[in-house]
């Protein structure tokens, strides 16, 4: 039977690298995308699994303003992870997003480039910046240049659909993640703890 050691308490049981922030030297730039279900759970995900090696985690999630999500009251629980939230907590009109969507997508990539240059973390999540992209609530060009100058011991991992082609090419790693099937189509919503 596994122990349950609580994350925010050292364990004397686990090795010192399990438990302090890593080394980590490698960085590379990942793009999950696709019309399929599971890019922001792939991205945390692998979240969870960097902290299980000491590195740092931070998420930086677009159009996502309110807390309805999981995953922001979960990483509560895991030591170096952290998630911020910028969006008006509202839908954004993907055809003629608000002046105040746009704000908060600039104020989020700010941020998301603050913390990747801060020395801070070795995995950064932009979760949905490919669908902020897309719907012109960020500029192409300023995403590709927070690629360009990402230091060498930082992940960064990038999701959302539509992913822009010159995003794709920028990236190491691209996943596009196919839709089969979907609830909604038995006319099933969104559940919560599993969908959001």
């Amino acid at each position: 039977m596994t122990r349950f050691q609580h994350p925010h308490q050292p364990d004397p049981e686990r090795p010192p690298e399990l438990q302090d922030p890593a080394h980590f030297e490698q960085g590379l730039v990942q793009v999950i995308t696709g019309g399929g279900k599971g890019k922001t759970t792939a991205a945390f995900g692998l979240g969870l699994r960097a902290v299980g090696h000491g590195l740092r985690v931070h998420a930086v999630q677009f159009m996502k303003g309110d807390t309805r999500y999981g995953e922001f009251h979960s990483v509560g629980y895991l030591p170096h992870f952290t998630v911020e939230r910028f969006g008006t907590g509202g839908l954004v009109d993907m055809n003629d997003p608000s002046e105040a969507d746009k704000a908060e997508a600039e104020r989020g990539l700010a941020r998301a480039r603050e913390a990747m240059l801060s020395g801070e973390y070795e995995v950064i999540i932009l979760d949905e910046i490919n669908v902020a992209v897309s719907w012109k609530l960020l500029a192409l060009a300023e995403v590709l240049s927070l690629i360009r100058d990402k230091p060498p011991n930082v992940e960064l991992v990038l999701t959302g659909r539509y992913a822009d082609p010159k995003l794709i090419d920028a990236a190491d790693y691209v996943t596009q993640l196919g839709q089969v099937k979907h609830p909604y189509q038995k006319g099933i919503l969104a559940r919560q703890g599993i969908d959001y």
